[in-house]
């Protein structure tokens, strides 16, 4: 039996992620993590996720928590309660599952650094079609070369912090991959104005906020007298949990390093 440690335990995605891993046969739920002045701190873990009671109490300090876990899993807003949690974990010497977006480059810098004698797989969306649309998108992009615009919408619930969205991010990322584009110096974030004509190189990234959408993502290719579409879209939360359980079970087998869900997926 696996055992998770879950930090963002009050959250939406990682309570579907506690449900799911309790109606598993494998992975346990062994504690949970929340910010100081969450409302969940103190209260049982079950009662949190709205299931039955699981004999302990959400805490502030994943201190407290990492020690009788096998993995680590992190889904925290805002992003500094993971990068607390990676330190924590890796002096444990425990695995981790990280599906926290909106980290800056110091902060990835030092959750890598944190994490980089254990097993963590990073991810900026779990579900298997994601990461299918993600290696799709750089072998599109390579097949039809410059001649063909890229353009990435994005929509998301109104309660989303951060945009564009990490997965929109990792989509443009692999478009510039296939493209040999640098997304630093192309990327162009929604336009306003008189932007002038596109260029041939930018890649567009444009985000929506409404509602409860779980999560949409559109990559528009197109080129002179026709457009190609690759779109996913997450009907339920349960997609990512699902996704997020199999990087567990990755991550509690696998070696040291840096992994994302190509590994996880065998597809890389």
């Amino acid at each position: 039996m696996i055992k998770i440690a879950i930090c963002g335990i009050a959250g939406r995605m990682c309570g579907r992620i506690a449900h799911l891993a309790l109606e598993s046969d494998d992975i346990d739920v062994s504690g949970g993590v929340e910010a100081a002045g969450n409302p969940s701190v103190g209260r049982d873990a079950g009662e949190v996720i709205g299931a039955k009671s699981l004999g302990f109490q959400v805490l502030e300090d994943p201190k407290q928590v990492v020690g009788q876990a096998d993995v680590v899993v992190a889904f925290t807003a805002p992003p500094d309660g993971t990068v607390e949690a990676a330190k924590v974990t890796g002096a444990a010497g425990k695995a981790m599952v990280i599906g926290t977006t909106g980290l800056s480059e110091a902060q990835l810098g030092t959750l890598k650094e944190a994490v980089r004698d254990v097993a963590c797989v990073l991810a900026p969306n779990f579900t298997v079609g994601v990461t299918l649309l993600t290696q799709l998108v750089e072998e599109a992009t390579r097949i039809l070369g410059a001649e063909y615009d890229v353009e990435i919408v994005e929509a998301h619930h109104r309660f989303k912090t951060d945009a564009p969205s990490g997965t929109a991010l990792a989509l443009a990322k692999a478009a510039a991959a296939g493209l040999d584009r640098n997304l630093d110096e192309v990327g162009v974030y929604g336009r306003h104005g008189d932007t002038g004509a596109r260029t041939r190189e930018e890649i567009g990234v444009h985000a929506i906020r409404a509602g409860d959408i779980v999560g949409e993502h559109i990559v528009t290719m197109g080129g002179i007298g026709e457009v190609i579409q690759l779109v996913h879209r997450a009907q339920s939360r349960d997609a990512f949990g699902v996704g997020a359980l199999r990087a567990v079970r990755f991550a509690a087998k696998a070696a040291p390093g840096f992994y994302d869900m190509r590994d996880v997926l065998g597809i890389r």
